[in-house]
Order: structure tokens, then sequence, then C-alpha cells
């Protein structure tokens, strides 16, 4: 059960987030409050798990709560102005919902953190079989064995998955392989990754995976020889 508060300035925003709460089983409402300040000493004594909180509120704002919460606190945006959308993904918000928020959206939002929640409480990540990426202004839930290839675009990524959409991550290649099972995934170039189980055959410096072709970048070639040879 993932114990949560919500925030917002307007009385019957909160009645809206206990309703859609109270229909979940995953999620156990504790209190809600129209004022940051007394949100945050709560807080202080009471941490949760999953904070809801509206953005533009006259005392503080949604972005500056969020900025002073523990590591692991999750956080669902609730908005009437998309416009905040890129500030909620720099701050790694679970979710980002505009008002008015319907159960289906809602649904989604709750499954999203209820997945990410299963993962940071996991105390061994090693047989870890999926990741969680920060794209599209939410967080993305990613199966390790449906990676096609990984490709580096200067602050960007583009992850290829199999049978979905391509998803655009802003990270570093270096931040991805820290996420990545080092012994699933090898880097072999500075602008890709590739899923070392699905290497199907090496001419000189080309991997071939399908029909797609890869060029073994030199500073990753005795690595990579030394692995593939072995």
């Amino acid at each position: 059960m993932i114990n949560a508060i919500a925030i917002d300035d307007e009385p019957l925003a909160l009645t809206v987030i206990k309703s859609l709460c109270d229909k979940s089983e995953s999620i156990h409402l504790q209190k809600t409050f129209t004022q940051p300040s007394e949100a945050l000493k709560h807080l202080r004594k009471f941490p949760v798990d999953l904070i809801f909180c509206d953005i533009q509120m006259p005392a503080m704002t949604g972005i500056n709560l969020a900025k002073s919460l523990q590591k692991n606190t999750m956080v669902i945006f609730t908005t009437a102005f998309s416009e905040y959308a890129v500030v909620s993904y720099e701050l790694n918000a679970v979710d980002y919902l505009l008002k008015p928020i319907n159960q289906k959206r809602f649904t989604q939002a709750i499954n999203k953190a209820q997945e990410y929640f299963d993962y940071i409480h996991q105390k061994d990540h090693s047989e870890e079989k999926n990741i969680f990426i920060r794209a599209d202004f939410s967080l993305v839930k990613i199966p390790l064995s449906d990676i096609l290839y990984i490709e580096g675009l200067a602050d960007y990524l583009k992850i290829y998955i199999k049978d979905r959409k391509t998803i655009v991550a802003r990270m570093s290649m270096k931040e991805m392989m820290e996420k990545l099972n080092s012994t699933d995934f090898i880097r072999v170039h500075r602008s890709f990754i590739l899923p070392f189980g699905k290497i199907e055959a090496v001419r000189g410096t080309t991997i071939f995976i399908g029909d797609q072709e890869f060029p073994i970048g030199r500073t990753y070639a005795e690595a990579f020889f030394n692995r593939y040879s072995s």
C-alpha cells in the first residue's frame, strides 16, 4: 500500500483527488492540505511515499515544494496548466495530470507509481528485468529484454524498443549504462549501447543485429573483443 498526501489550495480539487484515491486499492490517502507549509510540517514528522501536488499555489509553488522533498518521495503533479510539463520532467515527477482528472488517467498514474514503488523498495536489483526512464513528462517502464539498441545524441538518448515507439530521454550514455545490467548490455561506440545477447555476427569492426549494423569505436574495441571472444 502506498501512503500519500495531497496538496492543493483549492478544496474542491482535493475532494476530487480523495474521491479518486478512494476508488484505488493501491493508495492510502492519509491527509489533504490547502497550505504547502502545513504539508511540509506534516512530512517532517510523518514521511509518505507519494504526494499529489498542485503547481500554482499562492504561498509556495508545487515546484519549490517538490525540490525540498526526500529523494525517494514520489510526486504526481496535478495542475490546470500544461506549460509546467517540462519543469515536472526536470524534477523527476512520476506523472503529470492535467485537470480535470478522469479516473482512467488517474489509474494510469497510480500504476506507474506502484511499479516504481515496487522497484525502489527491492533490496536486490541484480536480477531486475525492467528499468524506469523519465520521458514524455512521466516515468516509463521498459523491459530490458525488449530493448533493441540505444543511440546517444548529444544530451539525449533514443531507446529503440521491440513493438513500441522509440523513447527519447534526456540523459547521458554513462547514466544509461549505470541503469542497465552490465552483463546484458555493452557500450560499443560513443553513440551506441547494444544488448550483448542479441549480437548475431561481427565482421571487422562492424556488429550485426538483424538488419542493423553498428560500428565498434576505437575506444571500446579492446573491451568488446575480450568479452566477445571469451
